[in-house]
């Protein structure tokens, strides 16, 4: 009996639908009224939100993110990156700058594509022999060249 009754209401839900233009003009000036009363509301909520961004960020600032181990682990480079770098057991992230300084330094990026890297006498081994290398190439070789 439940269903039948639903089914029944359904109906009159759509005949109250179909009511006329008046009564439905009549309800529409107040709902724009509510959501003009609710579009501030809205407004001040979305005010309040960047305060609440803004004290996280400040959160992160404060409490300093720990470096991950395995970026700071001392690698030991072979003796043809040693050329270029040096040495001594370095960070792989301190061996990827020191090639980037002597890039720079050196003036070895394309001119016209900065993306690629030309090698000279002392990168042409580090790059496995070849004249020019993709930047996106080098942590690859990079990782060719250390050893744990």
């Amino acid at each position: 009996m439940a269903k039948a009754a639903a089914k029944k209401a359904a109906p009159k839900k759509a005949v109250k639908a179909a009511a006329p233009k008046k009564a439905a003009a009549k309800k529409a000036a107040p709902a724009k009224a509510a959501a003009k009363k609710a579009a501030p509301k809205k407004a001040a909520a979305k005010k309040a939100a960047p305060k609440k961004a803004a004290s996280k960020k400040t959160a992160a600032k404060t409490a300093k993110r720990k470096p991950n181990a395995a970026f700071m682990a001392p690698l030991s480079v072979t003796p043809v990156l040693a050329e270029v770098v040096g040495n001594k057991p370095l960070p792989r992230t301190e061996i990827v700058k020191k090639i980037w300084d002597y890039i720079k330094k050196n003036n070895l990026q394309d001119q016209k594509n900065r993306r690629m890297i030309n090698a000279d006498e002392k990168l042409k081994p580090v790059f496995g022999g070849k004249a020019q290398i993709s930047m996106f190439e080098l942590a690859k070789l990079v990782n060719d060249q250390v050893k744990k």
